[in-house]
């Protein structure tokens, strides 16, 4: 079943979309695993005489209102960002496709118990929840990654709950019931290898919206403390000098948006081969 699951993902590698985010995310990677190596400057270095420098041979992307090399900010941020990213979907991914296979198989009380609870998860604006959790529990990287993870926890789940709903009196399932297959074993060896499609193209987009995430509520101030670099206070420092340097705002706000515009591509471009639906109205185009 895995197997088949990775075949349908070979033929993505000849479709536009995913080669372009593909390119975008591995220029990230280079920045975040050669960071040191890639720049001479320390990040945190202040140097009044360069103060809003622009770009040249020694300082790239030029420096920022306290003589700090912008490119070694994005560098180091770019770490910090994807650490957040990644680590808050793995564990929304993780708990809310469990979450999901407990209700959609078991119905009856426990159904209607989490999937009320996601329920009223989703009906409060995220940014929103956001803000309050943050400011509840105190900004660290800890609290951002567990935040993020609870606001975003809801989609996984019912992903999970609605394609196991539709799948579990299948016959194959039905099969395994019959011998006296544990339940604990039907769940992960004949449902989960059949939702993981949706469930993937949802950790894709997820991604890119837990970056925005990250970088609104680092624009706030309520994100990783200082001096842990950071795009979005890059940002929040730099728009009030956008008089005398733009490079602040502008370097920032570009990787920011190259990186979720990567995510949301690679996003789409598997949902377009992973969704059977769709797949049948586009023709299977780009499988030659």
């Amino acid at each position: 079943m895995i197997d088949r699951f990775v075949s349908k993902l070979r033929p993505l590698l000849r479709t536009p979309q995913f080669t372009l985010s593909v390119g975008i995310l591995l220029v990230l990677l280079i920045l975040v695993v050669f960071a040191p190596q890639l720049s001479q400057w320390d990040p945190a270095k202040v140097d009044g005489s360069k103060r809003f420098d622009g770009p040249s041979a020694t300082h790239w992307l030029g420096c920022d209102e306290f003589g700090r090399d912008i490119f070694s900010n994005l560098a180091f941020g770019a770490r910090m960002s994807l650490l957040v990213s990644l680590s808050s979907m793995t564990l929304s991914c993780l708990v809310g496709t469990v979450l999901g296979l407990i209700a959609g198989y078991s119905r009856g009380i426990v159904e209607a118990v989490m999937m009320r609870g996601v329920d009223i998860l989703l009906s409060f604006p995220p940014i929103l929840m956001a803000i309050f959790l943050v400011s509840l529990t105190g900004p660290s990287i800890e609290n951002l990654i567990l935040v993020i993870a609870i606001l975003y926890m809801p989609r996984f789940t019912r992903i999970a709950y609605s394609s196991t709903l539709a799948i579990r009196d299948s016959m194959f399932v039905e099969s395994a019931r019959v011998i006296g297959t544990p339940t604990w074993s039907i769940l992960i060896r004949h449902i989960l290898p059949n939702i993981l499609a949706p469930l993937f193209v949802q950790f894709s987009l997820g991604l890119g919206a837990a970056i925005l995430m990250e970088s609104g509520l680092s624009f706030l101030g309520l994100g990783p403390p200082p001096p842990a670099p950071s795009w979005g206070r890059m940002i929040s420092k730099a728009r009030r000098f956008l008089a005398l340097s733009p490079y602040g705002v502008l370097w920032p706000s570009l990787i920011i948006s190259m990186t979720v515009l990567a995510f949301n591509l690679m996003g789409d471009a598997l949902r377009d081969r992973l969704d059977p639906r769709l797949r049948g109205k586009l023709g299977d185009k780009g499988e030659g």
